[in-house]
């Protein structure tokens, strides 16, 4: 399947991986990367499950039954209809094993095969060299730098707006 391993799997997220999410998202180095809580309950993300928007792309990574990534297009409506925002994260323990190029690559075929988005966009750390190396291997170039966007670790951070164009200049 991917450079990640022959037993991961890549499949659409159910309410039932609520535990999972939560566990993956509770991990220090997931969050670090995110804008995602401290210590989600699994009550929040199952509530969270339950009412986000059904027509946004929703992946997991799954391995042995347990959840090591998630992504989501975020589809822009009107006149952005055109555009997806990316999120997404990797579990602490599979962090640098092909798990977020197996992600990516997924949210890019569902892109620009089955979606014909033209725009993908997305905002990173600046201080998250391997995220951004990634997204530049998918052709995501920097479009500006996003100052104290949030507040992380005590501090306020800035992020990286970066986006991917197709077919448009």
């Amino acid at each position: 399947m991917s450079e990640a391993s022959p037993a991961v799997t890549l499949r659409a997220i159910r309410i039932d991986d609520a535990a999972g999410l939560a566990e993956m998202h509770s991990q220090p180095r997931f969050r670090w990367g995110t804008l995602r809580p401290r210590y989600p309950s699994v009550d929040t993300v199952r509530k969270w499950l339950e009412t986000r928007s059904p027509d946004d792309p929703y992946i997991v990574a799954e391995l042995d039954g347990r959840i090591i990534g998630d992504a989501v297009l975020n589809l822009g409506k009107g006149r952005r209809a055109h555009t997806a925002s990316i999120g997404m994260g990797v579990h602490d323990d599979f962090a640098g094993r092909g798990i977020g190029t197996a992600l990516m690559a997924a949210l890019i075929d569902t892109a620009d095969n089955w979606l014909d988005l033209r725009r993908l966009e997305l905002t990173v750390w600046t201080d998250n060299a391997p995220a951004q190396a990634l997204y530049r291997k998918f052709g995501f170039v920097e479009e500006g730098v996003l100052r104290a966007y949030a507040y992380r670790d005590g501090a306020y951070v800035d992020a990286l707006a970066m986006a991917r164009l197709r077919g448009i200049g």
